[in-house]
């Protein structure tokens, strides 16, 4: 028997195997989707947004993805300083920073989702469309039980 086989076999009940085997493939996908993309999911979520925006302020685009002020401006400075983004201040009120892609910026989202296309191509290979659907439902009860 394999080391996971062993760990599965240990859990009491079958919630408490799914809840692991959940965990096991969020700890797969992250680095697979980085490695894959060239991004972390972070700032891919990020850029996506930015790409639907023409500028937005960067404490809104904070509040879209979901993350801490900390965690925005160290993924904004990179961008930046990759060449991606610029940012500005709002020359009326100097609190509030603008976001927006810059060309190359959105030139390189495009094949950022081509290549997060692949990707998810990949791992969904040999899924029905019934089964994609059910997976789907599933997993947005799960969500909506957090």
């Amino acid at each position: 028997m394999r080391k996971e086989e062993l760990i599965i076999t240990r859990f009491k009940s079958k919630e408490e195997r799914i809840l692991y085997l959940l965990q096991g493939l969020n700890n797969k996908v992250s680095p697979k989707f980085e490695r894959c993309t060239g991004i972390s999911s972070s700032r891919f979520e990020l850029l996506c947004e930015l790409y639907e925006a023409d500028e937005v302020n960067q404490s809104t685009l904070q509040k879209l993805i979901n993350i801490d002020s900390a965690a925005i401006t160290r993924h904004l400075k990179q961008l930046e300083a990759d060449g991606m983004v610029s940012r500005r201040k709002n020359p009326d009120d100097n609190r509030i920073t603008f976001v927006r892609l810059t060309p190359e910026g959105r030139e390189r989202i495009i094949g950022y989702k081509v290549e997060k296309a692949t990707f998810v191509n990949k791992m969904m290979k040999d899924f029905t469309e019934e089964e994609l659907q059910m997976l789907d439902e599933l997993l947005s009860r799960m969500q909506n039980n957090i």
